[in-house]
């Protein structure tokens, strides 16, 4: 061999290439969970919105973020030559791909808890602003160490914040702005009357179920291979992603009395939590950050409809909102070695981290979706939800009559 450090070398490019290639292939993936969780939950003249508010903010995403976001969170852009962008195998091209199917997550997010009542293009509007802007600005803060937020909270805290896989920067992200978003869009007509909720079925419990097992399934690649290379890709990632969702699970099982909706969610709802500390708590400590999440989503969930009348249709502010705050919490508790954990994370940086998230969340929601509300109107007509967003919107139902 003429240069064997040089061949060795391009194998480990290559072999980190394909790595982080499949993880992206596995959470594009997650994007069909997304939408047939939508499509099962929500009632059926609303099913062929939710499948193409899924795909249309992807694409979306994918140019905002490969034009303005990218390059916002990593100071990266991709003007130059192709033969310049190769080198490496392309692997800086492939981890944008990977941060892309995090970022476009935002927005599909978001669509669950619009459903039924928001326009079309407003929606593809605010997905525009918040993947090109304000997703990307708190990305570059945590993951980038961008302004020196992170070396503050290190030098001042002992660690920096830690969020591994984005139980705050990607899920608590898009359930504080799904807040903002629901709060400002207002409830579906006929949701309360007479002060009282009014059940509105979902429309197919299979579809809802296999949302959430394609969601489980690419949450592997979510997690795990966030690791970014093989050298640094760790099977407790893939333990504590297992334990965290069974113990939702279970959690929202029991707590949920059988209840499908809650049952189905409840995995997801551990994986939303264990993502921050996936990669330095004990097994023990991610089922119980699980149990912890699947309990808090059944009963956030539960609250939020029935006592505090926040029309939230598929519980993304408890389940990404409120889950992926405790996630950012409970990294702090049992990431310590004290129980269990690796070590090397602090409780207040936990805590300020996870506050910020909220905090730019919440007002980039009010006011991404506030301009558009002021600008050219987020909702649909009375007539058009009472029709369904499929015949007002895209002039087609999701069963055809012969």
């Amino acid at each position: 061999m003429e240069n064997p450090s040089s061949a060795v070398e391009v194998l480990v490019h290559g072999a980190n290439t394909l790595f982080i290639l499949m993880g992206a292939v596995m959470v594009l993936a997650m994007h069909a969970g997304f939408a047939f969780l939508e499509v099962g939950t929500v009632r059926l003249k609303n099913q062929v919105n939710a499948l193409s508010k899924i795909i249309a903010d992807f694409a979306v995403s994918t140019l905002a973020y490969f034009f303005i976001g990218y390059w916002i969170a990593y100071g990266v852009t991709f003007m130059e030559p192709a033969d310049q962008l190769v080198v490496d195998n392309g692997y800086s091209l492939v981890k944008f791909f990977f941060l892309l199917t995090f970022a476009a997550a935002i927005p599909a997010i978001i669509s669950g808890g619009i459903a039924e009542r928001a326009r079309f293009g407003p929606q593809l509007c605010a997905t525009l602003l918040i993947v090109a802007f304000i997703y990307p600005f708190f990305e570059g803060l945590m993951w980038n160490g961008n302004f020196g937020l992170q070396s503050w909270l290190e030098a001042r805290f002992g660690a920096p914040f830690h969020d591994f896989a984005g139980s705050v920067v990607v899920h608590g992200m898009g359930g504080w702005l799904a807040l903002g978003a629901v709060t400002l869009l207002g409830r579906r007509n006929g949701r309360y009357r007479d002060g009282r909720l009014v059940a509105f079925a979902p429309s197919n419990i299979p579809f809802l179920a296999l949302g959430s097992w394609i969601l489980i399934v690419g949450w592997f690649g979510f997690n795990v291979m966030s690791a970014q290379t093989l050298e640094g890709v760790s099977g407790l990632v893939a333990i504590n992603s297992l334990m965290a969702m069974v113990g939702g699970t279970a959690a929202a099982w029991v707590i949920g009395r059988n209840d499908p909706g809650f049952l189905h969610n409840g995995p997801l709802a551990g994986l939303v939590a264990v993502c921050a500390g996936s990669d330095v708590m004990h097994p023990v400590g991610a089922l119980i950050t699980g149990v912890v999440a699947g309990v808090l989503f059944v009963w956030t969930f539960t609250a939020a409809q029935n006592k505090w009348k926040i029309d939230d249709v598929l519980g993304v502010w408890p389940l990404h909102g409120l889950c992926g705050v405790w996630g950012g919490l409970a990294c702090g508790v049992f990431g310590r070695q004290a129980l269990g954990g690796l070590g090397g994370v602090s409780m207040a940086s936990q805590l300020l981290g996870s506050a910020l998230g909220v905090l730019v969340a919440l007002a980039g929601g009010f006011l991404v979706y506030g301009l558009l509300r002021a600008i050219v109107g987020i909702r649909l007509s009375q007539e058009e939800e009472y029709n369904g967003a499929d015949l007002s919107i895209h002039r087609i139902g999701a069963l055809s009559h012969d």
